[in-house]
């Protein structure tokens, strides 16, 4: 499964005005992905991706619910990004993340990213992974924050590009250091996060 990680929380277009101060108390739900959902996450997949998952595929990566876990989040009524998670033993591999581009800046990717390490933890994993591409700076330094590091490059990954994937982890999530950091990154969120066990 190759994992495609754009940039999630960074604006490209540098002259955007700061964050919205209308949603500095933003409430984002985080709720499992479901096929009601598809629409919506194709629709971000095409603007975010050069080479968008299709229908099927999402299908049959939400058929898999043992190794797993697909979470959208939610705000204003809308699905505003989306992450995977695959889970082999006690390493929990990141297979997608995205952010609706309307809404970079306020935090999607962060809560997106702090989800999916409790998720792994809850399932038991100790280790996170996933690959980036070497040019995506803004992307690496967000996953720096949560205790991501360089541990080796993938030639030619992104086959649509022929450009190498970084392959970074975030090793011994399940310590109180760890926890420590997923605590202080969450806390610097502006608004809410709530996370629903069961899609509304």
């Amino acid at each position: 499964m190759a994992a495609r990680v754009p940039d999630p929380e960074s604006d490209p277009d540098q002259s955007r005005p700061p964050v919205d101060a209308a949603r500095q108390g933003l409430t984002v739900y985080l709720v499992p992905m479901r096929r009601r959902h598809l629409r919506s996450v194709l629709r971000i997949e095409g603007l975010v991706y050069p080479r968008p998952w299709s229908l099927s595929l999402f299908l049959s990566e939400l058929a898999l619910r043992s190794t797993r876990v697909y979470t959208v989040a939610r705000a204003e009524g809308v699905v505003v990004g989306y992450s995977g998670l695959m889970l082999t033993g006690p390493d929990a591999h990141v297979t997608t993340i995205a952010v609706d581009p309307a809404w970079h800046r306020h935090g999607i990717g962060t809560r997106l990213l702090a989800n999916m390490a409790h998720q792994a933890l809850e399932r038991g994993a100790r280790h996170l992974t996933l690959e980036v591409r070497v040019t995506n700076t803004p992307a690496q330094s967000l996953y720096r924050k949560f205790g991501f590091h360089p541990a080796g490059v993938r030639k030619n990954y992104y086959i649509e590009t022929n450009e190498d994937a970084l392959v970074m982890w975030a090793d011994d999530i399940d310590t109180s250091d760890y926890a420590n950091r997923l605590t202080a990154l969450e806390a610097a969120v502006p608004g809410a996060t709530i996370i629903e066990q069961v899609a509304p």
